[in-house]
């Protein structure tokens, strides 16, 4: 297939996106860092180099580790990546780039094995690129052979899974749980294929959401919380309220049923349900409201609630989204606005006190750009579309053109690795730039449930 031929097919027809960026020196500065980034990642040996690296010098030996079929931390996400730059700046031959990346994401998968189901590292991270990257005829073969083993595995699983009291959240959350694969499926629900066993996960994520003897069955019991400092706080179990891993996901996705017109018994009731009882975990600052990463399974009704900071994964942002895709679906405006306010007060807050000083998508400026750029689409407030000039400019300021990859993750203890991923690297950071000044709509965000 030629270029030209490739680029209509990868395009097929985009829609229109309001760039809530339109300052043409900030725009062209955009240009300049996202081309270098481009380059940068397009180097597939570079890439490989620098994820080895960071791997290597990562001080949390538990960190998530670089994973070539992968999403989130892999080629996959690279591969998506670079369909997004595509649509934005076509003719280039970044289509190109993003086959060598997809191609290389299945042959990885084929000789070793996907590794688990997840949306960000797994079979459902795979099928999802294929799937974005496919608006003609391209990758209809490689998209059928991943759904032929994904879709059975994932019967099983959903099998397997039953009804539990209390579950680890890395069974229902985004990122290796069944909201990540309701995210994919949903995209697929017009397909006979699909929608059955789409319907079926959507009806487990409901009856999560019910309480039994006043206990949301979506908690998590003390010895299967995996983050060590969260289980260290609540050895008793928790109440996730993050969107990476906390009831938001499922809020999130089940309200983008819904909007989508899926109509399933329980799913308004188990929206307005998982809103109500996140909305009333908020708490409150100078500048607005915020929302803690966790409340404890058994609470003590005087302690004060400690926001989070403001990013995707925990925070007012990501829950001020689920939030608001909720009050959509729900056609409650009240508690649309409630959403508003509290991305507004994100806003209002001085940069330090976000603590979000990283670039990255998952905990970082990136992340919170995009959410941005959601809200000021959506909404049409000022705030937002001033929000967004300002955290583009920030990123571009955190640009390090000595660096291998251009931006450098920020860990633990203060240590910066070159990432090249989706989640936490480069990839998006180069995603939400494109974004925040483009016209095509970032379509690939809801793999971060936020469209």
């Amino acid at each position: 297939m030629s270029g030209g031929a490739r680029t209509q097919a990868l395009a097929g027809r985009p829609r229109a996106w309001p760039a809530a960026v339109r300052d043409r020196a900030l725009i062209d500065r955009v240009r300049q860092v996202t081309d270098e980034l481009a380059a940068r990642l397009a180097d597939v040996d570079g890439v490989e180099a620098a994820a080895a690296a960071a791997v290597a010098a990562n001080p949390d030996p538990r960190a998530p580790v670089w994973h070539p079929p992968g999403l989130a931390l892999g080629h996959a996400g690279l591969a998506l990546a670079f369909g997004y730059l595509d649509l934005c700046r076509p003719r280039k031959g970044w289509d190109y780039v993003s086959h060598d990346y997809l191609t290389r994401a299945a042959r990885h998968a084929e000789q070793g094995g996907f590794g688990s189901l997840a949306l960000f590292s797994g079979a459902t991270g795979l099928a999802f690129a294929t799937h974005y990257l496919s608006r003609g005829t391209d990758y209809r073969r490689l998209l059928a052979s991943i759904d032929e083993a994904l879709l059975d595995s994932l019967r099983q699983q959903l099998a397997d899974a039953g009804m539990p009291h209390g579950l680890a959240s890395a069974g229902f959350d985004v990122i290796s749980g069944f909201s990540g694969v309701a995210a994919y499926l949903l995209r697929r629900r017009d397909e006979a294929t699909h929608r059955a066993l789409c319907d079926d996960v959507l009806r487990w994520l409901i009856a999560l959401t019910a309480e039994v003897d006043g206990v949301p069955r979506w908690h998590t019991p003390g010895p299967l919380i995996a983050d060590r400092m969260m289980a260290a706080r609540h050895p008793q179990g928790v109440l996730n309220c993050g969107l990476a891993h906390g009831i938001a996901g499922p809020l999130a996705v089940l309200a983008l049923a819904r909007l989508q017109g899926v109509r399933l018994a329980g799913l308004t009731e188990a929206i307005r349900r998982s809103a109500m009882w996140l909305a009333a975990r908020h708490g409150r600052d100078a500048w607005g409201v915020g929302f803690p990463a966790a409340v404890p399974l058994v609470a003590d009704p005087s302690a004060e609630i400690v926001p989070a900071r403001d990013a995707w994964c925990y925070g007012a942002p990501g829950v001020a989204r689920a939030l608001w895709l909720a009050g959509r679906a729900l056609d409650d405006p009240t508690l649309g606005m409630f959403a508003v306010v509290a991305m507004a007060g994100v806003m209002l807050r001085p940069v330090p006190a976000r603590r979000i000083d990283g670039p990255g998508f998952c905990h970082g400026v990136a992340g919170l750009l995009q959410i941005t750029l959601r809200f000021s689409c959506d909404s049409r407030e000022r705030v937002f579309r001033d929000g967004a000039q300002l955290l583009t400019q920030q990123l571009l300021d955190q640009f390090e053109p000595q660096a291998p990859l251009g931006y450098r993750s920020l860990e633990v203890g203060g240590v910066r690795l070159d990432k090249p991923g989706v989640l936490e690297g480069a990839a998006g950071v180069m995603l939400a730039l494109l974004a925040a000044v483009s016209r095509v709509d970032p379509a690939w965000d809801r793999l971060f449930l936020l469209s």
